[in-house]
C-alpha cells in the first residue's frame, strides 16, 4: 500500500494485490472523506481496512478481467454501494452492475469530478479515469507500451484509442496504470509518437512497446 498523491484536495492510494500484482486504488476527497475504489483485484480485507475512515461512494471497473474483479463480489455485499461499469464490458462480472459509464460522462465524489474517458482495446468497454491531473489508467497504457492485445485488430484499436484519447490529454498528466508504477505522460508521448512514424507487421499484437521495430 502506498499512498502516491496527496495534492490539495485529493488523495489517491495504490494497493498492489492479487497473483498478477493488480493495482486497485482508492480515491479520496480530503474535504468530505468520501471515496472511490477503483478495481478490486483481490483481497477484500485489505480494500475494505484501507477504506475505513472514508465514505466509500463508488466501485468502479476499469475493465473486466478476472485479474480486476477477484474481489468485487466480497466488496459489493460488504460495501452495498453502487458498481459502475462500461456496458460493454459488463458481461461475465460476478454482479450486475448498478451504473453505465459513457466516454465524457463523470461521477462526483465529494468536492471531486471523476471524469470518464471510453477507450477500448484491451478489452471493449475499458475505461480510464481522469481525476484532476491525475489518470487511472487500467491497462489501457502502461510505461513504455499499451495494454495486452489478443489480435492485430484490438492492438490497432488500443493504438488509435491513444492516440485519439490519451495523447491530446495534458503533458503534466501523471498516469497510474493496472500494473507496475507511474509514468509520465509526457514521456510517453515521445514514445508513442516514435511508434506510430514507423511501420510495422500486419500481425503485432500481444504485450508489445513503444520501442518495437
Amino acid at each position: 500500500m502506498a499512498i502516491v498523491v496527496d495534492d490539495g484536495d485529493v488523495q489517491i492510494t495504490r494497493l498492489e494485490l492479487g497473483p498478477y500484482g493488480t493495482n486497485a486504488y482508492i480515491v479520496v476527497c480530503k474535504i468530505t472523506e468520501d471515496s472511490l475504489l477503483v478495481d478490486a483485484p483481490a483481497e477484500a480485507g485489505t480494500i475494505l481496512r484501507q477504506l475505513n475512515g472514508t465514505h466509500p461512494r463508488y466501485i468502479v471497473l476499469t475493465h473486466n478481467h478476472m485479474d480486476h474483479t477477484g474481489a468485487l463480489a466480497e466488496l459489493k455485499d460488504q460495501l452495498r454501494i453502487p458498481l459502475a461499469t462500461h456496458p460493454l464490458d459488463s458481461a461475465g462480472l460476478p454482479c450486475r452492475p448498478d451504473i453505465n459509464l459513457a466516454d465524457g460522462s463523470s461521477l462526483n465524489i465529494g468536492a471531486l469530478k471523476i471524469g470518464v474517458i471510453h477507450t477500448p482495446g484491451h478489452t471493449p468497454g475499458s475505461v480510464c479515469l481522469l481525476v484532476g491531473r491525475y489518470l487511472l489508467a487500467g491497462d489501457t497504457i502502461f510505461p513504455g507500451g499499451p495494454g495486452h492485445t489478443a489480435t492485430p485488430a484490438n492492438f490497432q484499436q488500443v493504438v488509435r484509442t491513444i492516440e485519439s484519447k490519451i495523447m491530446p490529454l495534458p503533458d503534466n498528466i501523471v498516469i497510474y496504470p493496472g500494473h507496475g508504477d507511474a509514468a509520465s505522460l509526457e514521456g510517453e508521448k515521445k514514445s508513442f509518437f516514435s511508434f506510430i512514424s514507423r511501420t510495422h507487421a500486419a500481425d503485432l499484437c500481444g504485450d508489445v512497446t513503444w520501442s518495437a521495430e
